[in-house]
C-alpha cells in the first residue's frame, strides 16, 4: 500500500471530490494542452504538404492559417453556448444523444474515442519529434521514447486531476512564455527589416519547385492544418471538473485557450513566411521541426533555444493529458447508457475513472507501435473524428435551442458552427481519404457495432433477469451438496463440516488417478463415518471416479452435471475447499486445481449449479 501511495498518492474519499476541482489556471494545462500544443504540429503538417512548392509554398501558409483561425473563432462561440446550456458537461456525445437521437450519439461517441486516442498518440510522437530535431542521434530510439513518455504520463495522471494540473503548470506556462517571446522578438525583427529579417541561424535550404499549386493541394494543406483545432471541445466535456461557479470558470478557460492558440498560429505562420522557413521530411535524415528552425532563426542556438525546445518537447508529450482527462469521462457517459462495459463507471482510489485510463493507454501503445511513433504517419487519421464530433455537437445545439424556445441568435451561432465544421469535415475526409483517413471511416462504424452489441447484451440480461413478482417460498428444500475430496486434511475437513451443516444430502467425490499413496477410501470409515454416526448425523456418501488418463476436472464436472440432471428441480451446491497462502508469490508452489475447477463449473454449469468457496488460510 505504501508503494501505491508513493506512486499515485493516498486514496481519496468521495467527500474529498470538491478539493479535486480546479480553476482556469489549472484548467489550462489539463484541458488546454491538446489545443495549445497543436500549434507545434498543425502548421508543420500543412507546411509538409507544401514542400514540393519550394519557397512559394511557405507564402501560402498565411492564408491557410487565416482560414483555420476564422473556423476556430466560429467553433469557440459555438462551444461557449454549449457550456452555458450543459453546465454538467456537454460533450458531443451528450448533446447529440439528447437532441439528435441515440444513433447520432453513438456516431459522436465513436468519433470522439478515436479522436482522443489519436490526440494522445500524436502528442507523444510530436514531442519525441521535437527532441529528435534537436538531437538527431536519438532518431533510432523514436518508438522507445514514445512508450517511455506514455508510461510517465500514465503514472502522473493516475494521481488525480488536481495533482496532474499542478504537475503540468510549469511546463505549460514555460511553453507559452518561450513561444510568445519567439513570436514577439521575431515580429520586432521583421518590422525593423521591412519584413525580411536576417536569421541568426539560417534554416535549411528549401527544395526546388517540383509541382504547381492546385486547388486539390490547397485543400489537402488546409485539412492537415486543421489538426491545430483538435482539443477545442475538451473544456465542454469536463465542465464538472471546475470549481464554482463552474460555467464561468469553464468559459474563461476556453477563452484563454482559444486566444492563446490564435496568437500562436498567427505568429508562427507570419514568421515562417518572413524567415522563409518550411518543413523538412519527417522520416528523413537531418529532420528539423518548424519550431526548432524558427527558434534558431530568431534567437540562435543558445540557452534560450534549448529551453524553448525542451518546453516544446514537454508540452507536446504532455498534450496527451487532454485525452487522459476526457477519454475516461466520455467512456463513463457512454457506459451509463449501457453502450460500454459498466467497469468504465467505477471510480478508482484517486476519484478517477481508472478503467477508461487503462483502455486509453492500451490503444495508444498499440497505435504508436503500429506507426513507429512518427507523427506524419498518424496525421492523416487525425482531425476527422474531431470535426465529426464538432458538427454533431453544433447540430445538436441548434435542436436544443429550438426545443428551449430561445432567441434565434443562439441557433444562428450554432448553425454557422455546424455548417462550417461539417464542410471542413468533408474537405478533410476527401483530402485525406487515400492517405489513411479510410482507416477512421472503417473504425467509426466498427465501434458503433461494438457499442450496440454491448447494449444488446445488457438489454437481454436485464430482460432475462427481471423478476417483479414477490419472493417465492414454496418448494424450498436443502440443496444436494457435492464436495471434491482429494485427500484427508484440515482443508477437506473444513469443507466437509460446512457441507454437513448445510444439508443432510452430502456426497464426497474422489477422482482416483491411480497414483495415490494414501487413498481416501482407506480412512473414510474410521476418520469420517464413525464420528458422524456417533453424533447421530446423516452420513455423507463417498463416490469414487476412476480416471485412467489422470484427469481430475473433467470427470468431476461431468459427474456434477449428471447428478444435477437426475434431480433438475433441485439445486446442487458444489463446495470447493482451497488453500489460501499468506504471500501471493507462494501460489506458484501449489497447484491451481481449485481455481480451474470453479472456472469449468461456471462455464459449463447452469442456474441450478451453485459454486461455493471454502478457503483455508495458511498463516505460517
Amino acid at each position: 500500500m505504501r508503494t501505491l501511495d508513493l506512486l499515485f498518492g493516498r486514496p481519496l474519499a468521495t467527500s474529498e471530490e470538491r478539493a479535486e476541482q480546479i480553476g482556469p489556471s489549472a484548467g489550462l494545462p489539463i484541458f488546454g494542452l491538446d489545443a495549445l500544443s497543436s500549434a507545434a504540429y498543425g502548421p508543420e503538417a500543412a507546411l509538409t504538404l507544401l514542400i514540393p512548392l519550394g519557397i512559394a509554398g511557405v507564402h501560402h501558409i498565411v492564408p491557410v492559417t487565416t482560414a483555420i483561425i476564422i473556423l476556430l473563432v466560429i467553433v469557440y462561440f459555438s462551444y461557449r453556448q454549449t457550456i452555458e446550456a450543459y453546465p454538467h458537461g456537454g460533450g458531443s456525445y451528450t448533446v447529440a444523444t439528447e437532441n439528435l437521437g441515440a444513433g447520432a450519439g453513438l456516431l459522436a461517441a465513436a468519433a470522439l474515442m478515436i479522436d482522443y486516442i489519436l490526440t494522445a498518440a500524436v502528442g507523444i510522437s510530436a514531442g519525441v519529434g521535437a527532441l529528435i530535431s534537436a538531437a538527431p542521434g536519438l532518431q533510432k530510439h523514436t518508438l522507445l521514447l514514445c512508450l517511455l513518455i506514455l508510461l510517465i504520463l500514465t503514472l502522473v495522471n493516475m494521481r488525480g486531476v488536481r495533482d496532474t494540473g499542478v504537475a503540468f503548470l510549469i511546463p505549460t506556462y514555460l511553453f507559452l512564455g518561450t513561444l510568445i517571446i519567439v513570436i514577439i522578438l521575431g515580429g520586432v525583427k521583421a518590422l525593423v527589416h521591412d519584413g525580411h529579417p536576417v536569421p541568426v541561424v539560417a534554416p535549411p535550404a528549401l527544395p526546388p519547385v517540383t509541382t504547381a499549386l492546385t486547388w486539390w493541394l490547397l485543400l489537402k494543406v488546409f485539412s492537415s492544418g486543421c489538426t491545430a483545432m483538435t482539443g477545442v471541445e475538451a473544456v465542454s466535456n469536463g465542465v464538472m471538473a471546475f470549481r464554482q461557479p463552474t460555467t464561468k470558470n469553464a468559459k474563461n478557460t476556453l477563452t484563454i485557450i482559444i486566444a492563446l492558440l490564435i496568437v500562436l498560429l498567427a505568429g508562427i505562420a507570419l514568421l515562417c513566411r518572413a524567415y522563409g522557413i518550411g518543413a523538412t521530411d519527417p522520416g528523413g535524415a537531418g529532420y528539423q521541426s518548424v519550431l526548432s528552425q524558427l527558434t534558431a532563426a530568431v534567437a540562435g542556438k543558445g540557452i534560450f533555444y534549448w529551453v524553448t525546445i525542451g518546453s516544446i518537447l514537454l508540452v507536446l508529450s504532455l498534450s496527451a493529458n487532454t485525452a487522459f482527462a476526457d477519454f475516461p469521462r466520455l467512456t463513463r457517459a457512454i457506459a451509463l447508457r449501457d453502450y460500454l462495459p459498466h467497469a468504465f463507471i467505477l471510480r478508482g482510489r484517486r476519484l478517477l475513472y481508472s478503467h477508461g485510463i487503462y483502455a486509453l493507454v492500451t490503444f495508444v501503445a498499440v497505435l504508436l507501435i503500429l506507426f513507429g511513433g512518427v507523427t506524419d504517419r498518424l496525421i492523416p487519421l487525425y482531425a476527422i473524428g474531431a470535426f465529426l464530433a464538432f458538427t454533431l455537437s453544433q447540430a445538436g445545439m441548434v435542436v436544443h435551442w429550438y426545443k428551449q424556445g430561445h432567441a434565434m441568435g443562439h441557433m444562428i451561432v450554432n448553425g454557422i458552427g455546424a455548417a462550417a465544421t461539417g464542410l471542413t469535415l468533408l474537405v478533410v475526409l476527401v483530402a485525406k481519404f487515400l492517405d489513411g483517413a479510410w482507416i477512421t471511416v472503417i473504425l467509426v462504424p466498427a465501434l458503433i457495432i461494438v457499442m450496440r452489441t454491448v447494449r444488446k447484451h445488457y438489454d437481454d440480461t436485464a430482460k432475462e433477469t427481471a423478476h417483479p413478482e414477490p419472493l417465492r417460498v414454496d418448494g424450498l428444500q436443502p440443496p444436494r451438496v457435492i464436495i471434491p475430496m482429494d485427500k484427508w486434511n484440515r482443508i477437506s475437513e473444513k469443507g466437509l463440516r460446512f457441507a454437513i451443516a448445510m444439508s443432510p444430502d452430502v456426497e464426497a467425490v474422489h477422482v482416483e488417478c491411480g497414483d495415490e499413496e494414501d487413498s481416501v477410501c482407506q480412512i473414510w470409515n474410521d476418520l469420517v463415518v464413525s464420528p458422524i454416526r456417533a453424533a447421530g448425523l446423516p452420513e455423507p456418501r463417498l463416490t469414487i471416479i476412476k480416471s485412467p488418463y489422470r484427469f481430475f476436472i473433467q470427470p468431476f464436472v461431468d459427474h456434477v452435471l449428471a447428478e444435477q440432471m437426475k434431480s433438475s428441480d433441485r439445486q446442487v451446491a458444489v463446495l470447493v475447499p482451497e488453500l489460501v497462502v499468506k504471500h501471493w508469490y507462494e501460489n506458484v508452489l501449489h497447484n491451481q486445481r481449485a481455481n480451474l475447477l470453479k472456472l469449468f463449473l461456471l462455464v459449463r454449469g447452469n442456474e441450478n449449479v451453485v459454486v461455493i468457496n471454502i478457503p483455508w488460510y495458511l498463516h505460517k
